[in-house]
């Protein structure tokens, strides 16, 4: 269930959208379209994934702007003016959903947007949350395995085609070519997974992130240095001393931190438990793409990053 807040005053909602037009071209939006023509289908995406998936499956038949920046957590991000006014201004609306965006539902309403809202989800199987009102619609990072990025695109395509019938054939071309890659992306994770021996699959993470990606290559899961799928949790000291001993005890070579949160607390136990941490910004690409140029520009890239690092560090 997504967690549903008061609509925005009149006069509250009047006041962001006459800043969104004040700042002009210097949204905290990135409008990742290109120049655009009134042919192209507006569309606005809240997350870094789902950007990157409908730019693959729109091509230049859409305009995609991108809310959510590379690096920026998306459990409590906090929409601007410009979020406000590009929703208003879109066709449609792509959402990664399982209870990810906790701030769209008001960023909707304060639009007065009344096209399509696309939950990319639907259709995926969702992992159980472990019952906290933060996780209760489920694990929302869903991106980590690629047959559900496959559902993600097929889900953005199909909108696609509802607001523009005359570039059907288009979209589901581009449907048909990113598809491959999924595939071929997923069979190649598996041939790494399977280099290393079954007793060496076994992830320590910063924050409860990587389920999707654990249960399709089967990896074993020791467990989380933020033990939420939400980045703003925290262990006790107990916990932390729980995970110390459990790291010992099953033998995990690394721990790995993500290049979008401080690796402080991953380095301190990876210091008390005498193993390697992965950290910095080349680590794990957990909740967002990198900036371009880095090695999770893309989910391509973020997925592939991502499995030779484990698969490295596990290896020793």
């Amino acid at each position: 269930m997504r967690i549903r807040t008061p609509q925005l005053a009149a006069p509250v909602l009047a006041g962001l959208l006459a800043a969104a037009s004040a700042c002009g071209g210097s949204s905290s939006a990135s409008d990742a379209g290109g120049s655009g023509s009134s042919a192209k289908l507006k569309v606005v995406a809240t997350t870094t994934q789902v950007a990157d998936f409908a730019r693959n499956v729109g091509g230049d038949k859409v305009k995609v702007t991108q809310i959510l920046k590379p690096n920026v957590d998306p459990h409590d991000y906090e929409p601007s003016p410009a979020d406000v006014q590009a929703i208003a201004e879109a066709d449609v609306v792509l959402e990664n959903g399982v209870g990810l965006e906790r701030w769209l539902d008001q960023t909707i309403k304060s639009a007065g947007f009344h096209g399509a809202l696309v939950d990319t989800s639907k259709g995926v199987a969702v992992r159980k949350g472990n019952g906290s009102d933060e996780e209760a619609a489920g694990d929302p990072h869903i991106w980590h395995n690629p047959k559900n990025a496959e559902i993600m695109s097929r889900n953005i395509t199909a909108a696609f085609e509802a607001k523009d019938q005359a570039d059907k054939a288009t979209y589901e071309a581009n449907l048909t070519s990113y598809t491959a890659k999924l595939q071929q992306l997923d069979s190649w994770i598996a041939q790494q997974i399977g280099t290393l021996p079954a007793d060496q699959r076994k992830l320590v993470t910063n924050h409860d992130a990587f389920g999707y990606y654990i249960d399709r290559y089967h990896l074993t899961f020791v467990g989380s240095i933020i033990p939420s799928f939400d980045t703003s949790a925290e262990l006790s000291g107990e916990q932390l001393n729980t995970l110390v001993s459990k790291i010992k005890a099953t033998g995990v070579k690394a721990i790995f931190s993500e290049s979008s949160l401080p690796p402080k607390t991953a380095e301190a136990i990876g210091k008390q438990a005498g193993v390697k941490v992965e950290a910095g910004e080349d680590s794990l690409y957990g909740d967002t793409l990198g900036p371009a140029g880095s090695a999770g520009a893309t989910y391509l890239d973020m997925e592939r990053h991502n499995t030779t690092t484990i698969v490295t560090a596990l290896k020793g």
